[in-house]
């Protein structure tokens, strides 16, 4: 079910407010006037956002949150709920990524990124049900990327939480019903490659230049799927065209995207620069407070590759159907 009250009238949780999608998404909902508590490490960068959130018409509160500690997560909610007297709706977005081939990746970092990632989400399911269920319904929110249908190579830590936060809030949607708590609604957003700081703060292990694969789209597409989520729930919902594709392309022909968007993401997700080994903002915040990051010369891409992606998903279409008819006439 959707809020049980208007955006307006509304209070919402946002983890990794501190940059990129979460800035956009606090910016989004201030907008309509919603109560937003912004959570991430880095507090400067949190009073940068909740003053523009100010700004543009909303009310906020700034709570430093680590993720990866239960109490922590707990005590953001309970801030937020003794500031504006209940949380309506919930949006796990805090992330990190350790980026290069699995057997290059230190252990320590593909721990943390499990424990930001996956375990951050388990730890807002836990603090936002009760107080969700107080209010007498609400909605809760994971970005778990494309990469929670698909994958891409260098980025199995990655990956692996966010197929990890599909999985879980697929489960935990199922566990309400059967309990009698559907007035609680569990989505979980599917953004393509989106223009944000995240490339440029990842953990970087390739010895290249990170850089998003194209078609890249604003923070603000997937800020706006937020927004219609609040307002109208459902299981998943896609942010960008080139997700949509994605996902269907692998649905059709697994084996054959696997391949084709291997040898994609290998020639597309690094720059001309190279980098020396870096654990980027794994363990330590290094937010600025902006959405983007800078990537806006490579959104002139967005078109023909999304034209590019059009094509394939009917060439897949086309290849998979091929062998369905040839399966069909051996077998008479």
């Amino acid at each position: 079910m959707p809020l049980t009250r208007s955006l307006a009238d509304s209070t919402v949780v946002i983890t990794g407010a501190s940059s990129g999608i979460g800035t956009a998404t606090a910016y989004a909902l201030a907008r309509r006037g919603a109560a937003v508590v912004l959570a991430a490490r880095s507090e400067p960068a949190l009073r940068q956002v909740a003053q523009r959130c100010r700004q543009v018409g909303g009310q906020a509160l700034v709570v430093p949150t680590d993720v990866t500690e239960l109490e922590s997560v707990r005590r953001l909610a309970d801030q937020a709920a003794a500031e504006f007297g209940r949380i309506d709706a919930w949006v796990n977005n805090a992330a990190v990524s350790a980026v290069g081939l699995f057997d290059e990746i230190p252990v320590a970092e593909f721990r943390r990124v499990l424990e930001v990632n996956l375990l951050g989400a388990v730890h807002g399911f836990k603090a936002a049900l009760p107080y969700l269920d107080a209010a007498g319904g609400g909605v809760l929110i994971n970005n778990a990327s494309v990469l929670a249908e698909v994958a891409m190579p260098y980025q199995s830590a990655y990956n692996a939480t966010k197929h990890g936060i599909r999985g879980l809030a697929d489960t935990v949607r199922q566990e309400l019903r059967v309990t009698g708590r559907g007035q609680i609604s569990v989505c979980t957003v599917l953004p393509a490659s989106i223009d944000t700081p995240f490339f440029r703060h990842s953990g970087n292990h390739s010895g290249r230049e990170l850089v998003p694969p194209p078609p890249i789209y604003p923070p603000e597409v997937v800020a706006e799927t937020i927004v219609r989520l609040l307002r109208r729930p459902r299981r998943e919902a896609y942010a960008g065209g080139a997700a949509r594709l994605l996902g269907l392309q692998w649905r059709l022909a697994p084996a054959l995207m696997e391949r084709t968007l291997g040898w994609y993401a290998h020639r597309t997700q690094f720059g001309p620069g190279a980098r020396f080994d870096s654990s980027g903002n794994v363990f330590q915040p290094d937010a600025n407070a902006r959405q983007d990051g800078g990537w806006h010369g490579r959104r002139r891409q967005l078109v023909r590759m999304t034209a590019a992606f059009g094509l394939a998903a009917a060439g897949t279409a086309v290849g998979t159907l091929a062998a369905i008819s040839r399966r069909s006439r051996a077998d008479r």
